[in-house]
């Protein structure tokens, strides 16, 4: 697509005024759960959890691959962003499943409030650690904030090749969290399963709002 069939979508899009309404709420309700999030992550660091041992994480010790991480993360995201921009309705799409992941990551968390890993290696991301008053999160565990993320982009994906490159990238980083020790294996298993549940709520949400 050009920047010709870009504006077309949009301009297309935003004529609509329930479209219009929908995403501007969206948007508006994706920003007010971000900021509570930061503030309860903040304040999950404070709590006391607990600690299992992980057989799978005891096979390997951990290896530093924070670039590696972030360097998919960020790249998927670009090109995420850029693909989905060509798509209005399912860029919306993306912003209400990325919302309501986030709402079942807090009640996840509340509810099993983890210590990490004892042989952790922190991952340090600029953007968490932005939100979160600058300070390194090791206690936002189960689930895997990264792994879900990135079905995200799998999940919503226009075409085949993106679908691909999106479900590579899902497994890439869900094993560099691992291998940094970052995340206990069941928070990376589970990841997709509530990412997908999230997704299949915001469709039927969407389905319900445009009757």
């Amino acid at each position: 697509m050009n920047i010709q069939q870009f504006r077309k979508v949009w301009q297309e899009g935003l004529s609509n005024s329930n479209f219009r309404f929908l995403f501007m709420l969206s948007f508006i309700v994706l920003a007010f759960i971000l900021y509570w999030m930061a503030k309860f992550l903040a304040y999950n660091e404070t709590r006391a959890g607990f600690s299992f041992n992980d057989p799978f994480l005891s096979l390997f010790p951990a290896i530093k691959v924070t670039w590696v991480t972030f360097g998919l993360i960020y790249l998927a995201l670009l090109l995420a962003l850029i693909s989905l921009s060509f798509h209005p309705d399912k860029l919306m799409l993306a912003l209400q499943s990325y919302a309501l992941v986030i709402l079942f990551r807090m009640l996840t968390i509340y509810f099993l409030p983890l210590n990490p890993p004892a042989t952790i290696i922190p991952l340090k991301d600029p953007v968490v650690e932005l939100f979160g008053n600058g300070k390194t999160l090791l206690k936002d565990l189960f689930f895997s904030g990264h792994t879900a993320t990135m079905f995200i982009f799998f999940l919503t994906a226009q075409n085949k090749k993106l679908k691909t490159i999106f479900l590579i990238s899902t497994v890439l980083v869900a094993a560099c969290v691992l291998m940094q020790h970052v995340h206990y294996t069941i928070d990376v298993i589970v990841a997709p399963f509530v990412t997908y549940t999230s997704y299949r709520i915001a469709l039927l949400i969407d389905c319900k709002l445009h009757k």
